[in-house]
């Protein structure tokens, strides 16, 4: 049985933000354990205690040890006992086991009438059905894994269930998609509460490969394609395709490197994946060009030409038709300078 301690007051700070992770019998380990460490880290600098930004706590309806949906028990408090302190963040986790929450008025009447306590309240993955259950998801957006979409928007069709982004904020509420994507939720929250700078300090020390904005795809295009691509015929191809995006990747070439004549391939590919080879190509060039403008300040030119889509109009163009806005404004709403 694993125990989160509250963490010590290394260096004097007072009044640390509570934060509240509710969780029950077949909760997902990583929806509460990867916001929870972000938290935990939070309070580090350098590997090493340094203020004591946030205090932990794990809440659960009957409090004690609960079993996730590895078997690996988590130490709680009942719901009261994390009542007996204001809560700055309150955090529903998600798991197959919501399901039998969601019809315990207890669990769900605690969790509204704590909403307008709380500075900001959040649902990781299937968490957003207790949330919803409460009535604080009517006429709101709200995401949630992509394979809970459907059945979310039919319980509750007052709910604006959105299936793409990693996490989405509307007002003091929160809600992120499937398992890993509430580590970027946490991200974004210490972001919120302590700047650009302390949260990329935390991914850095997390070794999570980018801070990723909310905005961005549940879905890289490279697993988009994977996904259409059910046998895996072209699973080869697309690694080699992202690693080689400066290179010219006509048709020609791309059915070369997957041994199939250029006619067969653009059918077959078409078959397999739904879009055609060239716009998988541009899905990808695109998804470069995000990571670029998220992580530095290269010149729109140099990005458009990292990403084989040889200059800035092109740059342009793929990103309006992939993204929906210019390579600007996204620059600005995800940047390194931006608080996203």
């Amino acid at each position: 049985m694993i125990s989160i301690p509250a963490n010590g007051d290394v260096d004097g700070a007072a009044n640390p933000a509570r934060v509240v992770i509710v969780i029950y019998p077949g909760v997902t380990l990583l929806d509460a354990a990867g916001p929870a460490q972000v938290f935990s880290s939070a309070n580090n600098k350098d590997g090493k205690p340094h203020r004591r930004r946030y205090e932990l706590m794990l809440a659960s309806p009957d409090g004690g040890p609960v079993a996730t949906d590895t078997g690996i028990e988590l130490s709680t408090v009942t719901l009261s006992e994390a009542s007996d302190e204001p809560i700055d963040t309150l955090i529903i986790a998600g798991g197959d086991g919501v399901f039998d929450q969601v019809g315990q008025n207890d669990v769900t009447d605690w969790i509204a009438v704590k909403y307008d306590e709380c500075r900001r309240v959040a649902s990781t993955c299937m968490g957003a059905f207790l949330t919803a259950e409460a009535g604080l998801l009517e006429d709101r957006a709200v995401t949630t894994h992509w394979r809970h979409v459907d059945e979310l928007q039919r319980r509750f069709p007052g709910t604006r269930v959105n299936c793409d982004p990693l996490f989405l904020r509307e007002g003091k509420m929160w809600s992120s998609a499937g398992v890993t994507a509430g580590i970027d939720l946490a991200l974004a929250m210490v972001a919120d509460d302590h700047g650009h700078d302390a949260a990329m300090e935390v991914a850095q020390s997390l070794v999570v490969f980018l801070k990723r904005p909310g905005g961005q795809s549940q879905f890289s295009s490279v697993l988009n394609a994977q996904k259409g691509d059910a046998d895996g015929t072209f699973s080869d191809l697309h690694a080699w395709i992202a690693g080689n995006l400066e290179q010219d990747l006509n048709v020609e070439q791309l059915a070369e490197r997957a041994g199939m004549s250029p006619r067969s391939f653009a059918r077959r590919y078409k078959q397999r994946t739904g879009v055609t080879p060239a716009r998988a190509v541009e899905r990808l060039r695109v998804d470069a060009a995000k990571r670029l403008l998220q992580q530095g300040n290269r010149s729109l030119a140099a990005i458009a030409v990292k990403a084989g889509l040889a200059d800035e109009q092109r740059l342009r163009r793929a990103f309006l038709r992939q993204a929906g806005v210019s390579p600007y404004e996204y620059r600005l709403k995800f940047g390194p300078c931006s608080s996203a």
